[in-house]
Order: structure tokens, then C-alpha cells, then sequence
């Protein structure tokens, strides 16, 4: 597939400059040659765009802490458990990160399976999609019986920077990635292809922490998971169509309005809130 880089920089000059919800999947969809309504739709766009979505850097905790509670005190990624590397085993069948639109490319340098854990999942009636990080970046896995079509290992530099800055984060909350994760999922007696898309927010919180809610600005708000932390939130995204589709047309772009985030303490005050956090597909400073 042709990707015209010049056209895709152009198109992300004028979302910064419209004054409405960033639509990131539209504008790719038009600087692509493939229109997404002529194959699976795939969400997996990192290396096409650099939205502007707010990201951070983390320090990781000790093996065995205790939740939201625990102080992160050392670089140290804590250890998997046996079901948390298969599950990270079965998200990067090709031994770790790969390249945005080549699944079966993969990208050594930017790790292998052993380098990587489990840091917080989110599990609702639909599923389960799971923060994975190493202590260079981290990925995002939405485990599917579909696996032909299951979401790639795309990878994105924490800090959005090589080598990945695992050192300055000090405060109450910070973002580090609002993306979209796709689950893919047969059904009926002849296994028809079905595709859920999602709104993913994940990040890291300070020890004081206590709970996270993500407002989702379209009338649901969600508390996220949070773990040693790290924190992670999900909702089932809304398909829209494009301004040029025809009303016959089905909706092939995700509706995705900045969310904000918010994080609470002991006794439920705000101790930080992220307005406006703006959409952006994962990838950022990969140079992939």
C-alpha cells in the first residue's frame, strides 16, 4: 500500500486548525490511496500521525506492590505472571513490537517478548485490552480469537523518545496515550467477522492516587483500572461517517472527542485533572 507522507503531514496541519473534535481516522482515510471502506477496517495507524495527545514519563515500580498505594521507587518493571506472558506471548506472535502497517514486520530494536509485562488491564463485557510496557515503551493488547485479524504490537516510546525516558515523572497523574484498539470476533453458525471498535486511555498516577475517571464527552464517564501505578480505562466507540460519504454510505470513522482525566485522592479531591486530552494512534517517536 502507497502511503503519500506529504498529504498525511497536510491533513494533520488542518486538524489542528479546526475547532471541532479532532477526527484522526478521517483524515487518514483521505490521505490514503486505500479507502478504509475496501479493507478490514485497521486502527493500528501510529507511524501515520502525530496528533496531539498527551504523553509522559514513567518509573516503574517494585515486583508485588500493593495498587495505587505504591510509591514508584526503582526502575524496575515488575515481574509477569505465567498467565500474564502467555497473554503477552499471544500479543506479539512475532516475538515483540511490529511495524504500523507490516504485521508480520517486525521491529527488533524495539524489544522482544521477555522484555515486556503486563502493567494494568481493563476487562469489561466485551473483552479485556491490557497495557504492556518495557522499560523503552509499551504497546497495547486486545486478545481476540480472531487472531488473522487481531490489532498489532505497535509500539511508542515512553516520553516519545528514544531511548524511552523511564526517569522525571513525579506528579498526581499523567497521560500517556487516548487511542482507539480494535477487537475482532466471529459469530453466528457461519463465524461472521465482527469488528468493535474502542476508546483507550492509559497512563500513570502518583502514590496519593486513590481512583481515575475518564470523562469521554459524549455522556459517559468511566473510573479506570489502576495497578502499581499504572492505569488504564476502555469504552466501546461510535462509528460516524465521513462528511463526504453519502447518507446510504456506512459509518466507517471513529467519533473520537478529546476526553479529560481525572485523577482523586484519599478523601475524593481532585489532586489533577487533564482537560482536552486530544486523540492520537500510537507510535509517536518510533520512526516507524
Amino acid at each position: 500500500m502507497t502511503i503519500d507522507e506529504q498529504q498525511i503531514a497536510e491533513e494533520l496541519r488542518l486538524m489542528a486548525d479546526e475547532a471541532r473534535p479532532v477526527d484522526v481516522l478521517g483524515y487518514v482515510s483521505r490521505a490514503r490511496t486505500v479507502s478504509l471502506r475496501r479493507r478490514r477496517l485497521s486502527w493500528s495507524l501510529a507511524g501515520l500521525a502525530a496528533a496531539a495527545s498527551v504523553i509522559a514519563t514513567v518509573i516503574a515500580v517494585p515486583p508485588g506492590g500493593s495498587g495505587p498505594d505504591t510509591a514508584a521507587r526503582v526502575m524496575r518493571l515488575p515481574d509477569n505472571t505465567p498467565e500474564q506472558l502467555r497473554l503477552v506471548r499471544e500479543c506479539m506472535p512475532q516475538g515483540g513490537p511490529v511495524h504500523n502497517m507490516d504485521g508480520n514486520r517486525g521491529i527488533p530494536e524495539h524489544g522482544t517478548v521477555k522484555d515486556f509485562r503486563l502493567l494494568v488491564d481493563y476487562q469489561d463485557k466485551g473483552g479485556t485490552t491490557a497495557l504492556v510496557g518495557s522499560q523503552s515503551g509499551f504497546v497495547l493488547c486486545t486478545p481476540t480469537e480472531q487472531t488473522d485479524f487481531a490489532e498489532r504490537a505497535v509500539f511508542t516510546y515512553w516520553g516519545f523518545k528514544s531511548p524511552g525516558n523511564l526517569t522525571g515523572f513525579s506528579g498526581d497523574l499523567q497521560v500517556d496515550a487516548y487511542t482507539s484498539h480494535m477487537h475482532s470476533y466471529a459469530v453466528g453458525p457461519e463465524r461472521i467477522q465482527k469488528n468493535d471498535i474502542y476508546r483507550v486511555v492509559v497512563g500513570r498516577v502518583g502514590a496519593g492516587v486513590r481512583r481515575v475517571e475518564i470523562d469521554w464527552a459524549d455522556g459517559r464517564r468511566t473510573d479506570a483500572r489502576v495497578a502499581d501505578g499504572f492505569f488504564i480505562a476502555r469504552v466501546l466507540g461510535k462509528l460516524v461517517r465521513d462528511r463526504q460519504d453519502s447518507d446510504d454510505e456506512p459509518p466507517t470513522i471513529l467519533d473520537s472527542p478529546p476526553v479529560t482525566v481525572t485523577a482523586y485522592g484519599q478523601q475524593g479531591q481532585v489532586l489533577k485533572q487533564e482537560k482536552s486530552v486530544a486523540f492520537g494512534p500510537l507510535g509517536r517517536g518510533s520512526g516507524y
